[in-house]
């Protein structure tokens, strides 16, 4: 009782996407190197997170400096070319062709055995956060993509906060429902961990049980799915959060986990969304708690309650 007073009495701000910092961009613009390109990144985070702070606890003064920092160091426009320029293809950042070449898996298995890719034309993707019309998903041929960012610079990207977005309902539920939710190095930029567990819970609302089902329809062992990307210091080096804690997140959320890769810098999962167990308990809370000690540690962590 006295947690969910201290929640009442502080009213959490709707997060924001990392989508508000991405928007899509077709201008050529003088590439910056990796490491520069690494480095203005995670400057803007830093600074980003120390601003929302100043701000909920009243600093004006802190607040300011951080603006002016922001501002001399580029401000939004130089830290959305680095993200574009992260996410090149030169520099290996499509992080859809990982999905792709699980995807690839399946469409291997469906050529060599009875079972079929898909039977009712193609499957509907959405990506929040969209950086590009280009991405290895939109060029397979296996996707109707709707993209979505807070501020979309082309034509192909709508204009829309996930958050925000309408939920399918009624009658309307599988014509506006989704095969796969695609949630690309978004979560993390979520300013609180409330909010990433709304997103992650928001997420199962916009895809379609059952379109999938049945023996002869191999995609159904992957399908629907949500395909979720972090930096993988938010799992491998948090205080909060490791891979076990996020399972047992997921799991609660309705999803199974299917395909996951590690690399150097990301970590990549497939999450097939199944549903809510009937019966579940609703009161269920994931805090934030100590799951990994250790001084050298991150604070990210992903709450639901």
């Amino acid at each position: 009782m006295i947690l969910m007073a201290a929640q009442k009495k502080k009213k959490r701000k709707k997060p924001h996407l990392l989508s508000h910092t991405r928007p899509a961009s077709t201008a050529k613009r003088p590439s910056l190197s990796s490491q520069a390109t690494r480095s203005l990144i995670r400057s803007h985070h830093t600074l980003q997170k120390q601003l929302r702070a100043a701000i909920s606890n009243g600093d004006n003064a802190a607040a300011e400096s951080l603006q002016a920092q922001l501002a001399a160091s580029g401000g939004l426009q130089k830290y959305q070319e680095a993200s574009i320029q992260g996410q090149s293809a030169e520099r290996g950042g499509d992080t859809s062709r990982v999905l792709m070449g699980w995807i690839g898996e399946l469409l291997s298995h469906a050529r060599h055995g009875s079972g079929t890719m898909q039977g009712k034309g193609k499957m509907r993707m959405l990506e929040v956060g969209a950086l590009k019309v280009d991405n290895a998903c939109s060029r397979s041929g296996i996707f109707d993509v709707t993209r979505i960012d807070l501020h979309s610079r082309h034509p192909g990207i709508k204009t829309q906060d996930f958050m925000e977005m309408q939920l399918p309902l009624g009658k309307a539920l599988d014509e506006d429902s989704f095969d796969l939710v695609s949630l690309s190095l978004v979560v993390n930029y979520v300013g609180d961990a409330a909010g990433r567990g709304d997103m992650l819970k928001r997420a199962g609302a916009f895809l379609r049980l059952g379109r999938h089902s049945g023996e002869e329809n191999i995609v159904g062992s992957m399908f629907p799915a949500v395909f979720l990307v972090l930096p993988a210091p938010c799992v491998m080096n948090s205080r909060y959060l490791d891979e076990e804690r996020l399972e047992d997140i997921m799991n609660f959320l309705g999803y199974v986990k299917v395909k996951r890769k590690l690399s150097q810098n990301l970590v990549y999962y497939l999450w097939q969304y199944v549903g809510r167990k009937a019966g579940q308990l609703e009161d269920v809370v994931f805090k934030k708690e100590e799951v990994r000690p250790g001084g050298q540690r991150n604070n990210f962590a992903i709450v639901v309650q």
